[in-house]
């Protein structure tokens, strides 16, 4: 898995000096008004961005939040430095999503964005976000993956390794089903469809 991880944060660290560029049309059709739903989702004080990237939610964070960042490509985080200027209540750091250097029940509120699609082994990753985020906190997100039309969820699998071999992300992962499979339960879990049932914005209250 290290090396499988390795290749990814290569990819990402590549692609980091277009990947806003790329990624305008989707931000300027439907992602920015997605990513202000998401942030109006937040509550309490203390909230972790896992994935942060090149930074697009920063925007929509208020200033009176106490904001943590991760990502595990260093050239990721710096394009989110280059956006944070001078905001001193947010603080980027350059860890890996299933292997938190954070206490158990250190957050309020989880927060990731198109992230699970990339994290090598996703069911690690919501783990550690589940281990982190305090009991009866939440976690929220955004995150596209693999449609239940037997058409389109095989035709998702035919070219996923056209993003996969690009820069790491899997348009095929079955988000909601590892969520339970790292421990959530089902009655905790909400989610709304918002781009057919590829793209669905997730509600989970974590009770542990």
């Amino acid at each position: 898995m290290s090396n499988e991880k390795d290749k990814i944060k290569k990819r990402y660290n590549r692609i980091s000096k277009v990947y806003d560029l790329l990624e305008t049309p989707m931000e300027s059709m439907f992602m920015s008004k997605w990513r202000e739903e998401l942030i109006e989702k937040i509550e309490g004080e203390i909230i972790l961005e896992v994935g942060v990237g090149t930074g697009k939610n920063i925007i929509y964070y208020p200033e009176n939040l106490d904001i943590t960042g991760i990502d595990f490509s260093k050239n990721m985080l710096q394009k989110s430095r280059d956006k944070i200027k001078d905001k001193k209540n947010i603080k980027l750091i350059e860890m890996d999503a299933q292997d938190m250097k954070f206490d158990d029940n250190t957050f309020d509120t989880v927060v990731t964005s198109c992230v699970f699609c990339s994290v090598p082994d996703p069911i690690e990753g919501l783990k550690e976000m589940r281990r982190v985020c305090k009991n009866n906190g939440k976690i929220i997100m955004l995150e596209h993956m693999r449609s239940k039309n037997e058409v389109v969820g095989k035709f998702m699998d035919s070219i996923n390794f056209i993003p996969l071999n690009i820069w790491g992300a899997n348009i095929n992962r079955k988000t909601i089903e590892n969520l339970k499979k790292a421990g959530f339960d089902e009655d905790n879990i909400e989610y709304q469809d918002i781009l057919s049932d590829i793209v669905k914005l997730i509600e989970i209250r974590n009770k542990k």
